[in-house]
């Protein structure tokens, strides 16, 4: 594949990014072993989809094979169809390869100590099977995972107008244009006078800012609103009568200047402080949890998403950790309302402890940090909640985010598999793969939409060895 303008060198070969050192080895199994004990004992868990389910799980509305299948049929799309292919192409670890199967294997363990058995032993799959079988990979006449490397480009590029998708949503196609023609711009300067920057990092950082400028100002706007409605209430309790008072006191009370809180009493205020004081009480696991998490990220063989595994791949931490830092606003809202809601954590927290671990120097650093930040989350959590719900248009940002995310990165995926099919096997490639995306569509989406596409090329690829093996196909020369 040619080099990528603006991304820096080439991206991790098999030989490299999946020769994984002894420390790095007792680093994933440990952290495998750790994360199935947390999903067996339902603290926490890596798929967010799962998560809401938890809670029946804990007050025995709903049995362990119940919510394993809920899970396995949650996550084994993205696991075999996203996580196994993103991670032979990128030769770089990612969470749906590593966390999604300890979530299954916790689940799973009727008894607590096989948990961290099966969760190992995943591990031990992962970080001595993927070198054999990237290795064989490789070898075939027709090699689809160098192939697959072609999805990086448009994952990179594409990714970078998440911003312009969330303003356009929330805040309308005026502002929605405007930020896309200011990334527009940033990204060709970017090129032009920073090449050996990553091109969309710049564009990137401009348009989450101006997400966030137009969340205040609307907020802003929505207070003074609400004071001057308090203040026209005031004073027409002030010259009603007692029961009209009361009336305005109460109807004030329910507005209370666009506030969400709950009230004591309510049912789920109850809950959420049950499942905040349940997360607390095993704080010391969550800071161990931490600690791993961040010495995954820091040894810079694990990306926290789709574009971080190519940028990481590609040595560019800084900006991997600024795309990670900005995911994991888009998700915080989900995450915390999931875990006040079951009483499950998310496996890496908020996500804040990737960005920090790609930036620190030192894996004893991180192994601290890390341990911290978790604290610092399970701790807040509580009042995190709270604050949420008394800003709605920070959580509207956040969900747009996330919304804008996902619609970036599966444009940016199908496009790539697309990339991949025609450098592997030309028209015929491309009829294999976007027929496999097709096919599974007119389906139902036997497998998840972002996970179609690699899934696609992975089968296609084999398909044309086998067609090569009849003398039926003749690979493309490079």
């Amino acid at each position: 594949m040619g080099s990528l303008p603006g991304a820096g060198p080439q991206l991790a070969t098999a030989a490299g990014g999946l020769d994984f050192s002894p420390a790095e080895q007792l680093t994933v199994i440990g952290l495998c072993a750790l994360t199935a004990f947390l999903a067996h004992l339902a603290l926490a868990v890596f798929n967010d989809g799962v998560r809401p389910f938890m809670l029946d799980f804990l007050q025995g509305r709903t049995t362990r094979g119940a919510t394993t299948a809920v899970s396995f049929g949650l996550s084994a799309g993205f696991i075999f169809g996203l996580g196994a292919p993103m991670a032979l192409s990128s030769g770089v670890l990612n969470p749906w390869l590593v966390f999604l199967p300890t979530d299954l294997l916790g689940l799973l363990a009727p008894k607590k100590w096989l948990a961290p058995v099966l969760g190992g032993a995943w591990g031990a799959v992962v970080v001595f099977g993927l070198k054999g079988a990237d290795k064989v990979a490789h070898e075939l006449p027709v090699d689809f995972l160098t192939a697959m490397q072609q999805m990086s480009t448009p994952i990179l590029f594409l990714f970078t107008l998440f911003p312009v998708l969330a303003i356009s949503k929330q805040f309308g196609r005026l502002r929605g244009a405007l930020a896309g023609a200011v990334e527009l711009v940033l990204v060709v300067l970017t090129m032009k006078l920073w090449p050996k920057v990553f091109a969309g990092a710049l564009a990137m950082a401009v348009g989450v800012l101006l997400l966030i400028g137009f969340a205040v100002v609307r907020d802003l706007r929505q207070r003074r609103t609400d004071r001057a409605t308090d203040r026209a209430t005031t004073r027409a309790e002030e010259a009603g009568a007692g029961g009209e008072r009361a009336g305005a006191g109460g109807e004030r009370a329910a507005t209370g200047g666009g506030r969400a809180e709950l009230p004591a009493d309510d049912p789920m205020a109850s809950l959420f402080g049950a499942s905040a004081a349940r997360l607390r009480r095993h704080l010391p696991l969550f800071m161990v949890l931490g600690a791993g998490v961040c010495l995954l990220a820091q040894l810079h063989i694990f990306g926290g998403g789709e574009a971080t595994s190519f940028l990481i791949a590609k040595g560019r931490t800084t900006e991997a950790a600024q795309v990670d830092f900005y995911r994991a606003f888009g998700f915080l809202p989900l995450i915390a309302t999931t875990a006040l809601a079951s009483g499950a954590y998310g496996i890496a927290g908020f996500t804040f402890v990737y960005p920090i671990g790609y930036l620190l120097p030192s894996p004893w650093l991180a192994l601290v940090c890390g341990a911290l930040v978790l604290a610092v989350e399970v701790l807040a959590l509580s009042g995190i909640g709270r604050v949420l719900g008394g800003l709605p248009s920070v959580r509207d940002s956040s969900e747009q985010l996330r919304a804008a995310i996902g619609a970036t990165l599966q444009l940016a995926i199908l496009f790539g598999s697309l990339m991949a099919a025609n450098a592997m096997g030309g028209g015929l490639g491309i009829l294999i793969v976007g027929g496999l995306y097709l096919l599974n569509e007119a389906m139902g989406r036997v497998v998840v939409r972002m996970a179609a596409g690699p899934a696609a090329v992975v089968v296609g690829g084999v398909l044309l060895n086998v067609l090569y093996g009849l003398d039926l196909f003749t690979p493309l020369t490079s």
